[in-house]
């Protein structure tokens, strides 16, 4: 459905208030999470991931962050384009 493109996400993930900061390391050393910060809110983790394709961000969601024990909730958005990363700003066609 996606194709085979590269594939960013962000990752809202709700968590066991009192494990909170072993939980987000351990989400942390994961491959494929580029930045990590523990947050106020409506949330209490928030990741950013990057991926080969729409397959591989299915399965680090279904096999690597369900084996987390304390994840209670994830909630995945999907990049559909970038305009501003790592400070640097994006024209069109770059991204």
């Amino acid at each position: 459905y996606y194709g085979e493109d590269e594939v960013n996400a962000i990752i809202s993930i709700k968590v066991d208030t009192k494990d909170a900061d072993k939980i987000a390391m351990s989400v942390a050393s994961l491959d494929n999470i580029i930045d990590l910060f523990l947050v106020t809110g409506d949330t209490d983790i928030l990741a950013k991931a990057r991926f080969a394709s729409y397959k591989d961000l299915k399965n680090f969601v279904l096999n690597k962050l369900s084996e987390i024990n304390g994840i209670k909730e994830t909630k995945t958005l999907m990049v559909v384009t970038t305009f501003k990363e790592g400070g640097k700003l994006i024209t069109q066609g770059e991204a």
